[in-house]
């Protein structure tokens, strides 16, 4: 499983807005087009955190290939007055806004 981490900025009272925004687009196909396995949104004193659970090891470029997709494009659009850059000089893409793991554990089964 591929796992990524989206940090930004968020007022808390947007959480709903936030939440029915990806409930909408998460009942259509484009999850399972992605490979989006689980979505958790977090937030913690004006920030968003963003976590993605991915199918296999190749969630990026799947997330890359569905860039140009209309639905994509616009959850994007919508979610703009909602969500802030971290840092808005450096950011340029949510690439920008991944924080980089540097640690995992899984239980043996």
């Amino acid at each position: 499983m591929h796992s990524t981490l989206i940090v930004a900025r968020m007022d808390v009272q947007s959480a709903a807005e936030v939440a029915g925004l990806f409930g909408e687009f998460d009942r259509s196909e484009m999850p399972h087009r992605m490979g989006t396995r689980r979505r958790q949104l977090f937030s913690y004193q004006g920030l968003y955190f963003h976590l993605q659970d991915f199918d296999g090891e190749n969630g990026g470029e799947l997330i890359e290939a569905a860039k140009t997709d209309p639905r994509f494009v616009g959850i994007s659009q919508d979610l703009k007055p909602f969500i802030e850059a971290y840092d808005p000089a450096t950011w340029r893409s949510p690439a920008d806004a991944m924080a980089n793991r540097f640690y995992h554990w899984t239980a043996a089964q």
